[in-house]
């Protein structure tokens, strides 16, 4: 697959979602991080969810990207929402850090501005918990940013809405089925090296990433510093994989 164009890579904020009927979003806080294969992207509702019942309107997924031309396509790979489908949007950059997705069928507009700390070198680890390899994540950088990903400790059901999984569940049993991470930060310009500013776990914010992070990037990270990261790491800790391919399926658009 080829690598997607350098005027995609960095960390978009989005500033406006505009559905065709008219309904505007400017308070949902949105990041995309985009590096040469791979894509994170977290959604937050302001206030911060805290909630089981809240967390539920939160959203976030990574994968591959796919650009050909004007089209841009986001293959899922971990999704906080199971089954929510492929993304398909048509990109206009009307400045190297503004660019406007609209959907194909006209139904959305959203608006994406970069974030000027994360210009410069991107780094992509895709990662699978090396006790069950189908549990999944990555760690991405672009610039001073980053974002980790890891899919829920347990199995996902496929084909029924998130809400639906967890309905008759104990708080445990909901709270492991709400655990898929998107955790979103500063390398060097927060507080503190690596830390989380905003994360779909409650409590992951103001944590650093990594008590003791190696000076070298991502991508060059030993197995035991991948090991142990995030909320929920798996058993035998999370080990590096390839990056795979995408299944292709009709196209889905979710804005």
């Amino acid at each position: 697959m080829n690598n997607v164009p350098a005027s995609y890579l960095g960390v978009w904020r989005r500033t406006l979602l505009r559905t065709a009927d008219g309904r505007e979003d400017r308070t949902t806080r949105v990041f995309w991080l985009q590096t040469q294969s791979l894509h994170g992207d977290l959604r937050l509702p302001e206030p911060t969810p805290m909630t089981i019942a809240q967390r539920i309107g939160q959203a976030g997924f990574a994968g591959i990207t796919e650009v050909c031309g004007e089209r841009c396509q986001w293959h899922r790979l971990v999704d906080f929402h199971p089954d929510s489908g492929t993304d398909v949007g048509l990109m206009e950059f009307v400045s190297p850090d503004e660019v406007h997705e609209t959907a194909p069928d006209g139904s959305y507009l959203e608006i994406w501005q970069r974030l000027p700390e994360s210009v410069g070198t991107t780094h992509a680890v895709w990662l699978a918990a090396a006790d069950d390899p189908q549990r999944q994540g990555c760690l991405l950088q672009a610039g001073d940013c980053f974002m980790f990903v890891a899919d829920r400790p347990v199995r996902a059901r496929e084909g029924l809405p998130l809400r639906k999984q967890i309905t008759g569940l104990g708080a445990d049993q909901a709270e492991f089925m709400m655990g898929c991470e998107f955790s979103f930060g500063r390398i060097s310009g927060g507080n503190r090296p690596w830390e989380i500013t905003l994360s779909s776990l409650p409590g992951r914010s103001g944590r650093c990433l990594l008590l003791e992070p190696p000076q070298a990037s991502p991508d060059q990270w030993t197995v035991e510093s991948l090991a142990s990261l995030g909320g929920y790491p798996p058993r035998g800790g999370w080990q590096r994989v390839s990056i795979p391919l995408p299944t292709m399926s009709a196209e889905e658009v979710t804005p």
